[in-house]
């Protein structure tokens, strides 16, 4: 039987819907403000254990976390390890690079650079120049979270992964990586091209065969 979007939807719904809210709230504050008030705004709210753990909760949006969670289904299922691995390597690997390539937008950094004096840079961080637009970690953690709160057999779940997904992202702007417009395109490249991947996915006849139910730990 050919799973369709409004079940998807459904099982994502303690996920979605808050998104939904979440994504408005931003375009809200979008047209309120302009890119320079949203950026100096929020990084004029800086804390000392916000620079700490601003790096730890950035690491998480890394692909390689994604990757080696991959790896670690993979032990116990071929399919599901499939679904997170093709989701990123889609998501984040093709779509995400491709726009931020193609765009080249700058980063803070060179954004402001006759401003650079008034900015607060956290201690230890790698300042980019380039391909800013869009945020490549906020793209993996909306898509992974995403995936994990669909396999929850309890769907509340996806509520605090939903909120893991947007630390991530805040924590971009944080860093002085990444725009609010950035991050907020991040977040639906990797909502829109998950939830098709995932309806492509729930469809795809081989992969609901014995074979791929299982994993390397029990062949």
């Amino acid at each position: 039987m050919k799973l369709g979007i409004k079940a998807i939807l459904y099982k994502l719904r303690y996920f979605f819907i808050p998104y939904l809210v979440l994504i408005a709230a931003c375009l809200i504050i979008k047209l309120t403000y302009t890119r320079e008030e949203i950026y100096f705004a929020v990084n004029a709210s800086n804390w000392a254990w916000g620079d700490y753990i601003a790096h730890h909760i950035t690491n998480i949006g890394d692909g390689l976390t994604t990757i080696i969670l991959s790896a670690i289904i993979l032990l116990f299922s071929y399919r599901k390890a499939f679904v997170l691995a093709g989701s990123y390597a889609l998501s984040s690997g093709i779509v995400a690079q491709s726009l931020k390539f193609a765009v080249n937008a700058p980063r803070p950094k060179l954004y402001f650079q006759d401003q650079l004096a008034k900015i607060h840079f956290v201690p230890g961080t790698d300042q980019l120049s380039v391909h800013s637009f869009p945020s490549g970690h906020t793209v993996t953690a909306f898509s992974t979270a995403l995936i994990l709160a669909y396999w929850c057999k309890n769907k509340f779940w996806g509520l605090p992964l939903l909120l893991l997904a947007v630390l991530i992202g805040y924590s971009r702007m944080y860093l002085s990586q990444h725009f609010f417009e950035d991050v907020t395109a991040g977040s639906a490249i990797g909502v829109v091209v998950t939830v098709s991947w995932l309806y492509w996915t729930e469809n795809l006849e081989f992969l609901k065969s014995p074979a791929w139910s299982r994993g390397l730990l029990n062949k």
